[in-house]
């Protein structure tokens, strides 16, 4: 299957990407024998209007050319006519694999002139490589990809109308977006049900001898000679203890050292990408795959031309080329020196479910493309990310961090009631920073707080007398669980294998856009609509909604892109008892009417107001149409408080005259606070006023003359919803 030779004058190599970015990035390499053309994403597909699946015939799909996409084709055809060799370069995945398929088929070209060449990332070496072994199409790839086209049509097509008639016309079901709603909505019912139970913590100031000025804080802990840790539930409880320990004499019980080493994080993949640039840089997990799209498909780098600067974004692995490892070797003696580098390159194996080994994880092409040297050639949100993807690659590679942690026990005698309480305090000295140097990964918020908090503690010694400066009881209570941020929910549905990584960012930002699920302060909360949903497809359609099942389905999908199964079972399984199903909920399932009260009371008629939706989103309109029509639009929440009143929250409105935005106080009319610009949550660095943008990247104070840049964690973060 080698191209034929170069030396005609009137041959023709046609090379076909999805994206002319890629299109240019690929024919600077390629050079002048290489016609390099962009189908701009699938030339065909299922119909709209129309299931477009023979349910009867083997679920056999009848595809159709997309209307936008008939000139592509139509220029593709007759240059693939002339053509001596035609190359499809797309994707390096199922849906890549699909979409040279249906190129292949809707063109009509025969399969004999036909080339697939794979290449995980533009660089030339990669792509040379890639036209000198190239293969068919790989039709396992196909399948799959079609048994997933076909099982989320049957699925949207047929339980979307249900919604439409039960519900409210506009909605949507899909088979991995409604069990991401479950757990948005689960999440939401354990929050609602969670009951807190008070506690209290009692902290003691404790110095050296002679240094009270040098005091460190120890938290009570336990009761000498019983076992588990003292649980002080009221504040008579907590008062009598603080009362028994009057007088008290206290010294160090024990000190436990320990060297605690740190191991740096793998290089990203598709998944840990989203997460890290939501908890890192407030990336929309739609926003992160934009960008990290044009970071793959090439950037003008000056007279460098176009590059592409990572490796595919979609991808489950962690494996790196040999290439690569050495080069970042290299790199981490030359900058940091021999003691920041392992003995031997730091192989990571673990891989997710369905990895395919051929894949590689999310790198920069060469790590000698620094940061600082690529950034002036990329937009701010473009650097960004780069530099994420470029540290977290090079830290990979680089020596574990060292650091000493001390578990320090102090025991306090009670002279009047003759009792011993532990106190505890836990402190950590950072001996080596290794990877820590440049790079350490984001957490997520956990339930509750840490009680023993890690301090600075000055030197001590085993038997040695403390003074107690103090002691200090703080009433606290139990947390429910968070609520899931993007980041949260990302890793949950990769934990227990729902939907593709790849599929994420299209998943939330349907979420959204359907109004199941809205943000607040950055969690993901559910509508009230999200929920009615959610609880009618769980009732009525138990299967789709279960995570097990989901995931036994990811399986299969897997299973026929290995060549294990074949596709036309798999979904036969799923159809018939999903029909079943679907006869019971058209004949059974109630019809809701949806209505989330708003607080508030309706200005011309004092009925109270309820959120709705129409065909252009969500509004208040009365609960006393269609006698009264008032409507306005639904504010949105920044999260930030009232400047003037401090007591309400600035929300997003839209004037009725010109429809323009401003953001006003939410305790209006009892407070008229407004301003035209976007606020921030950083506060003034000069005075403490509010900050708005100002200009793309801009902010200014509304109180004094302070004008800079937007704070890094907000920069460009217009829509963390949206990307």
């Amino acid at each position: 299957m080698a191209p034929r030779a170069r030396s005609k004058d009137k041959e023709l190599n046609l090379v076909v990407v999805e994206s002319p970015a890629k299109a240019r990035t690929i024919g600077r390499i390629l050079g002048p024998h290489y016609t390099i053309k962009a189908s701009l994403g699938h030339v065909r597909d299922l119909p709209d209007k129309e299931l477009g699946i023979d349910t009867d015939k083997g679920f056999a799909p009848r595809y159709h050319v997309l209307g936008n996409k008939r000139s592509t084709l139509k220029e593709l055809k007759a240059l693939g006519g002339q053509a001596s060799n035609i190359y499809l370069a797309t994707d390096p995945d199922r849906e890549g694999e699909a979409i040279s398929w249906h190129l292949l088929k809707a063109a009509g070209w025969e399969e004999g002139l036909i080339r697939r060449v794979v290449f995980h990332e533009i660089t030339r070496q990669a792509v040379e490589e890639a036209f000198r072994h190239p293969r068919g199409i790989d039709m396992q790839l196909v399948n799959a990809q079609q048994a997933r086209r076909i099982l989320d049509r049957l699925v949207g097509y047929k339980l979307s109308p249900l919604l439409w008639r039960k519900v409210q016309k506009g909605l949507s079901a899909g088979r991995v977006q409604s069990v991401a709603l479950r757990l948005v909505v689960e999440r939401e019912e354990e929050v609602d049900a969670f009951v807190p139970q008070e506690y209290w913590r009692i902290e003691a100031r404790l110095a050296k001898e002679g240094q009270k000025e040098k005091p460190f804080p120890a938290v009570l802990h336990s009761e000498k000679g019983r076992r588990g840790r003292l649980k002080v539930s009221d504040e008579a409880a907590a008062r009598g203890i603080v009362q028994e320990l009057e007088g008290a004499s206290y010294r160090v019980a024990s000190i436990q050292k320990r060297e605690v080493r740190q191991t740096p994080a793998p290089p990203f993949t598709t998944s840990t990408l989203q997460q890290e640039a939501w908890r890192k840089l407030r990336f929309s997990a739609h926003k992160t795959m934009g960008l990290a799209q044009q970071l793959y498909e090439g950037i003008a780098l000056g007279s460098e031309g176009s590059v592409g600067l990572i490796t595919y974004m979609r991808t489950d692995s962690t494996r790196v080329a040999p290439s690569a490892l050495h080069e970042a070797r290299d790199f981490i003696r030359d900058v940091y020196g021999e003691e920041y580098l392992p003995t031997k390159a730091r192989i990571f194996t673990k891989r997710a479910r369905g990895a395919q080994e051929a894949h590689e994880a999310i790198r920069p092409t060469s790590v000698l493309r620094t940061p600082r040297d690529v950034k002036k050639h990329l937009s701010a949100d473009q650097a960004r990310l780069y530099r994420l993807i470029w540290e977290r690659m090079v830290a990979s590679q680089m020596a574990v961090a060292r650091e000493d942690a001390t578990t320090v026990e102090v025991e306090a005698g009670c002279r009047k009631t003759q009792k011993a309480y532990l106190f505890r305090a836990k402190g950590s000295v950072l001996k080596f920073p290794g990877f820590r140097i440049l790079y350490l990964e984001g957490r997520d918020e956990a339930a509750g707080e840490r009680e023993d908090k890690e301090v600075a503690l000055p030197p001590l010694a085993r038997e040695e007398p403390l003074v107690c400066l103090g002691l200090d009881p703080e009433q606290r209570f139990t947390q429910p669980p968070p609520r899931y941020t993007e980041a949260t929910l990302i890793r949950t549905l990769e934990e227990k294998g729902i939907g593709r990584p790849s599929t994420y960012a299209t998943i939330l930002s349907t979420l959204r856009e359907r109004d199941y699920v809205t943000s607040s302060q950055r969690r993901l909360v559910p509508t009230a609509l999200g929920r009615a949903v959610c609880h009618l497809l769980m009732d009525f359609f138990p299967s789709i909604m279960d995570i097990d099942f989901t995931a036994r389905m990811e399986g299969n999908l897997d299973r026929i892109a290995q060549g294990a199964t074949q596709w036309v079972p798999v979904l036969s399984e799923f159809y018939q008892p999903f029909q079943k199903a679907l006869e019971e909920a058209a004949e059974k399932m109630p019809r809701v009417r949806v209505e989330e009260p708003t607080g508030e009371e309706c200005p011309e008629c004092g009925k109270p107001l309820v959120i709705r939706r129409g065909r252009y989103g969500s509004f208040m309109g009365c609960s006393g149409f269609p006698a009264c029509r008032y409507t306005r639009p639904l504010a949105k929440d920044t999260g930030i408080k009232c400047p003037r009143c401090g007591e309400g929250m600035l929300v997003e409105r839209r004037s009725r005259k010109r429809g323009r935005v401003f953001y006003g106080c939410s305790r209006y009319p009892d407070c008229d606070f407004t301003v035209a610009r976007k606020p921030l949550s950083q506060r003034c660095p000069e005075c403490d006023g509010l900050l708005v943008r100002s200009g793309a990247n801009g902010a200014q104070c509304i109180n004094c003359a302070y004008r800079g840049p937007v704070p890094e964690e907000e920069a460009q973060d217009t829509a963390i919803g949206g990307g």
